[in-house]
C-alpha cells in the first residue's frame, strides 16, 4: 500500500513518561503491515550524543526495529533550534515518503511540534554579547529579579514563566533589548507553515492521562530506573570531558541540570561524601513532574490534537486504531 496523499505524516506527542516510545513502536509494528515505517524524533534532548539514561534514548534494538532519525546529531556543546528542527525535519518527511515509507513524529518538545505546524516566530537571532551581559546581571541580582524586570516591560511572558526558569528569562529579555519589541509580540507573525503547507496537513495524536497521579508514579518508577541503570555516572562522564557547563542547553534538560548541582555540592564536602541520592531523586522528580506540567498546557493549547488516554489499559490498542482509522480517510 502506498503512503496517503491526503497524510504527510503522523505525529504522536505527549509528555515525558505517557508511553510515547511504546506506542510508537506498536504503531510501527501495525501499521508497517501496510507500508515501511520511519520516526523522527521530536525531543530537543535525543539530539545529543553521549547523553543516552537520562533521556530515556531510543535502545538500539528499538532503533533497529524501525528507522530513527534526530537521534544523536549534536554533540552537548552545541545547540539546536527549533528552527533548524523544523528545517530538518521538513526535509526528512520529504526523503522518507519519496522512499515509500510513511514518516511517524514522535516526542515531546511541544514547541518543536508547535514551530513545525504553526510556522517559526520571525524573531531575533541570539546576540551573545547580550546574552553574556544578561547573565552578568543575573549572577549578581538573582534570576527572580530577573523575572520582575522582565514582568515590566513584557507582562504577557513573564506572566507564564516561573521566576526561576532562567533560559527562558534570559531569551525574552534578550528579544527586547535587541529588538525593542516584547517577546510575545512575535507570536502574531510567523514564518514556515502556512494552511498550503504539506506540514500543517499532518495529523497529530496526544497521549494525555485522565488522572496525573498516573503520570506522576510512571515519573517516579523512570526516573528510578535511569539510577538504577547508572545515570550519575553518566554525567560524571559528561563533567569529566572539561568542556561542558551548566549553561549549557544540553546540561539544562531535566535530570541533567539536577545530578550536575548535586555533583557540584558534593564537590565541596570533605572527600568521601558520597552523593545525595535521595535529594537527587527528589529534585529531578519534582523537576520532571513540572516539565510534564508545562507539556500538558503546551497539548491543551493545540486544537488539532486528537487525544488518548495514557493511563487506561487499552491506550495502545486506542492509539493504533485512531491512527488507522484517520489512515483511511476518515476524520478524527
Amino acid at each position: 500500500m502506498s503512503t496517503p496523499e491526503h497524510l504527510p505524516f503522523i505525529a504522536l506527542a505527549g509528555p515525558t513518561a505517557s508511553g510515547k516510545t511504546a506506542g510508537a513502536l506498536a504503531l510501527a509494528a501495525v501499521l508497517g503491515r501496510r507500508m515501511p515505517v520511519e520516526i523522527i524524533s521530536v525531543d530537543s534532548a535525543l539530539v545529543y550524543r553521549g547523553m543516552d539514561i537520562g533521556t530515556a534514548k531510543p535502545t538500539l534494538e528499538e532503533r533497529a526495529f524501525v528507522p530513527h532519525h534526530l537521534i544523536d546529531i549534536r554533540d552537548p556543546l552545541q545547540a539546536y533550534s527549533a528552527a533548524e528542527f523544523v528545517q530538518d525535519a521538513t526535509r526528512l518527511v520529504g526523503e522518507i515518503r519519496a522512499r515509500g515509507a510513511l514518516p511517524l513524529l514522535v516526542g515531546g518538545t511541544m514547541l518543536y511540534f508547535k514551530a513545525l505546524f504553526d510556522g517559526i516566530d520571525d524573531m531575533p537571532a541570539a546576540d551573545a554579547a547580550v546574552r553574556e551581559r544578561l547573565e552578568a546581571q543575573a549572577s549578581e541580582i538573582g534570576w527572580p529579579a530577573m523575572h520582575a524586570a522582565l514582568a515590566r516591560v513584557d507582562p504577557a511572558t513573564a506572566a507564564r514563566l516561573a521566576p526561576g526558569d532562567s533560559q527562558r528569562i534570559q531569551r525574552a529579555l534578550e528579544v527586547w533589548q535587541v529588538s525593542g519589541r516584547p517577546l510575545s509580540s512575535f507570536h502574531t507573525t510567523k514564518t514556515g507553515a502556512t494552511s498550503a503547507s504539506p506540514m500543517s496537513a499532518g495529523a497529530l495524536f496526544s497521549l494525555e492521562p485522565e488522572h496525573r497521579s498516573w503520570l506522576h508514579e510512571r515519573i517516579g518508577q523512570r526516573f528510578d530506573a535511569m539510577l538504577a541503570a547508572g545515570f550519575v555516572d553518566e554525567v560524571r562522564q559528561l563533567r569529566a570531558r572539561g568542556d561542558l557547563h551548566p549553561d549549557l542547553p544540553s546540561m539544562r534538560c531535566v535530570g541533567y541540570r539536577q545530578a550536575w548541582e548535586e555533583l557540584d555540592f558534593q564537590a565541596t564536602r570533605p572527600e568521601g561524601t558520597p552523593l545525595n541520592l535521595a535529594l537527587l531523586r527528589e529534585r529531578g522528580m519534582a523537576a520532571t513532574r513540572q516539565l510534564a506540567k508545562r507539556q500538558l498546557t503546551w497539548l491543551r493549547s493545540m486544537p488539532r490534537r486528537q487525544s488518548i488516554a495514557c493511563d487506561r489499559p487499552t491506550a495502545t490498542a486506542d492509539l493504533v486504531q485512531a491512527v488507522l482509522h484517520r489512515l483511511d480517510g476518515n476524520a478524527p
